[in-house]
């Protein structure tokens, strides 16, 4: 079965090759909704990470936003009507700096360049590379279209922090993305969080594209792209479950290192950090 086509807004884009197969030597699944996962200790996490108190001002006005209704602020400490100042308000498509305009980068593999997702267009491919049985143990979304629709209008339809995309290469969908903002998601409760912090999920297609580190050039790619893109944003993050080795692997190839083992809701991960005054380095 072909996939579905897969084209940017400016244009269309030439279809997905015909493999089935997802990837999951250089994949990570989110690492599940909120739960009651102990939040992992101290204990190996990287000294250079310290822990900043200071919660940043899109996630205050997200939280007031969420306690207010059309008649302003619900909170107890509220004396009447008060609406968020126009400047602490995030609004949905600005949380990771229009993902849509980044734009294409070259990479040793090719042209590759990250279109979101629209569910219409993009639903039975995302959907045949979630049934993989390859990737099925660290996505947990095999299934009917249905299962994977959920999970993508669930970010399609949030306030914007999490950003489902295809990878195009050579003009071709190859690749699922999720690019969210870490500092804003239930992760940041389990290891310390820096404001604008940018959080990457990856699962690579086709079969033919695994275990030749197609996997390490595109994260380095997105990685340095998400920095580019991003000024404020000084480090890129991800949470590989600590079971599937060569994930880990692709990421420290990348130039992510090994920050610390945190326990998520749904699996124990390898905290993988990006920073950006290294990036010259690693």
């Amino acid at each position: 079965m072909s996939a579905t086509d897969a084209h940017a807004d400016a244009g269309s884009l030439p279809s997905a090759p015909n493999e089935t197969d997802a990837d999951a030597d250089a994949g990570n699944r989110p690492h599940g909704s909120e739960g009651s996962a102990t939040p992992a200790t101290d204990r190996g996490t990287d000294t250079e990470d310290t822990l900043d108190l200071r919660l940043p001002a899109e996630l205050l006005a997200l939280l007031e936003t969420e306690g207010t209704g059309a008649g302003g602020c619900r909170l107890p400490s509220c004396g009447g009507s008060v609406t968020p100042p126009a400047e602490l308000t995030p609004t949905r498509d600005d949380l990771l700096d229009h993902i849509a305009d980044w734009g294409p980068v070259t990479t040793p593999a090719g042209v590759f360049q990250l279109v979101p997702v629209r569910v219409e267009r993009d639903l039975p491919l995302v959907c045949r590379w979630m049934n993989d049985p390859a990737v099925t143990a660290f996505w947990e979304l095999a299934g009917p279209q249905n299962v994977t629709e959920d999970h993508l209008q669930s970010q399609l339809t949030g306030d914007g922090r999490s950003v489902p995309c295809l990878g195009v290469l050579e003009g071709a969908p190859m690749s699922y993305w999720e690019i969210y903002r870490a500092d804003l998601d239930p992760l940041a409760r389990h290891y310390p969080a820096r404001p604008h912090d940018t959080g990457i999920h990856l699962l690579i297609g086709a079969v033919p594209d695994r275990g030749r580190g197609l996997g390490s050039t595109l994260l380095r790619a997105v990685a340095d792209l998400a920095l580019d893109k991003r000024p404020a944003c000084a480090r890129v993050v991800a949470e590989p479950d600590l079971r599937n080795i060569p994930s880990v692997t692709a990421f420290l190839s990348a130039g992510f290192r090994f920050s610390a083992e945190i326990a998520l809701p749904a699996k124990r991960a390898a905290l993988m950090v990006r920073d950006r005054s290294l990036r010259d380095l690693l």
